[in-house]
């Protein structure tokens, strides 16, 4: 089929210029850059280079896959990601992922900038994804399905790996960082929500909302891809405390949380085992 096809041109092109067989994938969300400098890196390649991959229009997202070395396994990170908001389709917005597979890819590891919905919460948090909800009205499956890519129906009871966020939580106490752990909701954007559809979305269940994450995710169970997920807390939008937000403001909570969101995904690599 076509998608397999360009999966294929992808991982050809990608691995004719590096030396490194990726067993984790990592996509960095909205001010989450940071995690790069962490890397040995082998190779950076533009996206606009890449075979079928759309291009990030988003100004905090750089538009570079870097394969290299975090804590001495070998990885491939998405400096910056696509969104549904910016006109792509669900299957574009997923098609890294499907490449992280063909490229050997194990684990995916994917990190967001959220509002926080759970009166626990600050701003700066980092909160670990337990399940998810997606209202995006759009499902990256749709259509038709390739057996060679994954099943029709894929089993979502247990999306987020729990030997991982158990393993998250376990080191964020060692280093005396608070994990929260909770469902996060993805809304296509790219305005932010209103305060009525803030308390619709806490009465559903949800603990923080964003714009991305829940498509990959759905693509990776797809793929048979293990999946952790983690959300930085960039606003509170709960009532009584929701005020006028600018996209400034969350990178800068972003910016701030970067520490630990990096300490927790370079520690969480060194130890899980592959």
């Amino acid at each position: 089929m076509e998608l397999r096809r360009h999966i294929e041109e992808s991982v050809h092109f990608i691995t004719e210029r590096t030396r490194i067989v990726p067993q984790i994938g990592i996509i960095l969300g909205t001010g989450l850059g940071k995690l790069v400098d962490e890397v040995e890196i082998d190779r950076v390649i533009p996206y606009e280079e890449i075979p079928h991959f759309p291009i990030s229009t988003v100004e905090t997202h750089k538009g570079n896959l870097i394969l290299g070395t975090l804590s001495e396994k070998p990885v491939v990170v998405m400096q910056g990601r696509f969104h549904y908001y910016e006109g792509y389709t669900l299957q574009q917005v997923t098609f890294p992922v499907r490449v992280m597979k063909g490229l050997g890819v194990k684990v995916l590891i994917v990190s967001n900038a959220a509002g926080g919905l759970n009166r626990n919460m600050r701003r700066g948090d980092l909160m670990v994804i337990t399940d998810h909800i997606n209202l995006l009205g759009d499902n990256p499956l749709r259509g038709p399905n390739d057996p060679e890519l994954g099943p029709r129906f894929p089993d979502m009871s247990q999306v987020y790996d729990p030997e991982l966020r158990e393993l998250a939580l376990q080191i964020g106490l060692e280093h005396g960082i608070y994990l929260h752990q909770g469902v996060y909701v993805a809304l296509p954007g790219p305005s932010l929500e209103t305060p009525a559809e803030y308390r619709f979305l806490i009465r559903i269940g949800a603990d923080a909302v964003g714009m991305s994450t829940v498509p990959e995710v759905i693509v990776a169970k797809h793929a048979g891809l293990r999946v952790f997920g983690i959300s930085c807390i960039t606003d509170l939008a709960i009532e009584g405390v929701v005020a006028p937000l600018s996209f400034e403001e969350v990178v800068q909570a972003a910016n701030e949380a970067q520490p630990k969101l990096t300490l927790i995904i370079r520690e969480l690599v060194r130890r899980m085992s592959l």
